[in-house]
């Protein structure tokens, strides 16, 4: 049986494009683990994106994990965009380059080794669990400058 693992994500970005953060909560039971990283110049997107990468990158083998993100953009893209964007060979329905397919490519292939189940909460609005993640977000920024 595969372990249940949470992920909670958040991007964050002074200026867009600016200087960005992303942070993970990751936590398993009673254990947590918290990640976070920064950009000099990168966008809120790239920045979301990059906190669930990191996530799941942490994960040292396949487990059912449930992901928690404020980014309609992430979950959205991940679970409804993603499978014809590859069809299309990466182009969006109007036939333009999908905007950070390097990130979206290395997700693609993080999402096939884990079973996954995606939340979406509003940013802000006193999830203590994203709230955290924004707080690891901010601190990569910090740590920048």
């Amino acid at each position: 049986m595969k372990q249940v693992v949470e992920i909670y994500s958040d991007g964050a970005c002074r200026g867009n494009p600016g200087i960005g953060g992303w942070g993970v909560l990751i936590r398993y039971g009673d254990a947590e683990k918290k990640l976070y990283g920064g950009e000099f110049t990168t966008t809120n997107n790239r920045m979301e994106l990059k906190a669930v990468i990191e996530g799941l990158s942490a994960l040292t083998k396949p487990c059912k994990v449930k992901i928690t993100t404020d980014s309609k953009y992430v979950m959205t893209g991940a679970t409804e965009w993603l499978e014809n964007w590859k069809k299309r060979s990466w182009k969006t329905a109007g036939k333009k380059q999908v905007l950070n397919v390097d990130l979206w490519m290395q997700l693609d292939q993080l999402i096939n080794q884990h079973e996954l189940e995606w939340s979406w909460v509003k940013g802000h609005s006193g999830h203590i669990e994203n709230e955290m993640a924004d707080q690891l977000a901010n601190k990569g920024i910090d740590e920048l400058i």
